[in-house]
C-alpha cells in the first residue's frame, strides 16, 4: 500500500458555558482534529483498499492523542465521534476507511470505551464542512451526550485528498433536558445502555 502523505492537520477546542440558560461554573469542552492526506485510490476504481487502514492507524492513534492532550486526559472525555471528507477525486468508501482506525485509536487511548464511534462521510469539494455525530463514550443511548462538532478546513479536501476527523468531548450538552438515560444510569453491557 502507499504511504500516508499528511499534508496538515487543523485542530479545534470549544469551551461552551451557556446556550441561552444559566452559565455554567465548568464549560462543556469539544474538541477535533482534523487530517489532511493524500488520497492514493483518488481518480480511477481501485479493487483492494482495505489494507490501507492498516497504514492509517498509526494517524488515528497520534490524533486521538492530541486531542486528550487537548482535553486533559481521558479521564476527562465522555463523547466522541469520527468523520470523513473525500475529495472530488475519491469516493465514499475511501472515506470509509476510517472506520477502524479512527474509532479503535480513541477507544484504545480512552481504557473503558464501550460504545461503537459514531461517524459520518461525504465527497466535496474545496471548504466543504461536516458535522460529527457525537454519543456517550460507554452507552450509545444516553441522550444527554447527543451532539455534533462541525470540522472542516478552507483549502481541503483538494480532490486528490481524504480529510479525517476525530472528535470528543468532556460530557453532555451544557443544558441537556431532554429525558432518557443519563450518564449515571448506564450499566456497561453493551454499549447501548
Amino acid at each position: 500500500m502507499p504511504d500516508v502523505v499528511l499534508r496538515k492537520t487543523v485542530s479545534s477546542l470549544e469551551e461552551i458555558y451557556h446556550e441561552g440558560g444559566p452559565v455554567s461554573d465548568t464549560p462543556l469542552r469539544r474538541a477535533s482534529v482534523l487530517a489532511i492526506i493524500s488520497n492514493p485510490f483518488a481518480g480511477g476504481y481501485v479493487t483492494e483498499i482495505q489494507s490501507f487502514m492498516e497504514d492509517l492507524k498509526p494517524l488515528g492513534l497520534q490524533m486521538a492523542q492530541k486531542l486528550l492532550d487537548m482535553l486533559g486526559g481521558p479521564e476527562t472525555v465522555e463523547g466522541y465521534g469520527k468523520g470523513s471528507l473525500i475529495g472530488e477525486g475519491g469516493e465514499l468508501e475511501h472515506g470509509a476507511l476510517w472506520h477502524a482506525p479512527g474509532g479503535y485509536a480513541m477507544r484504545q487511548l480512552l481504557g473503558k470505551a464501550n460504545a461503537i464511534v459514531p461517524s459520518s462521510k461525504k465527497v466535496s469539494g474545496l471548504g466543504a464542512r461536516l458535522d460529527v455525530p457525537i454519543t456517550h463514550i460507554n452507552a450509545a443511548y444516553v441522550r444527554s451526550h447527543f451532539d455534533s462538532m462541525e470540522v472542516g478546513c478552507n483549502d481541503a479536501p483538494r480532490a486528490d485528498e481524504l480529510a479525517f476527523a476525530l472528535v470528543m468531548t468532556t460530557g453532555p450538552r451544557i443544558h441537556s433536558r431532554s429525558g432518557g438515560l443519563e450518564a449515571w444510569q448506564i450499566k456497561g453491557e453493551d454499549g447501548l445502555r
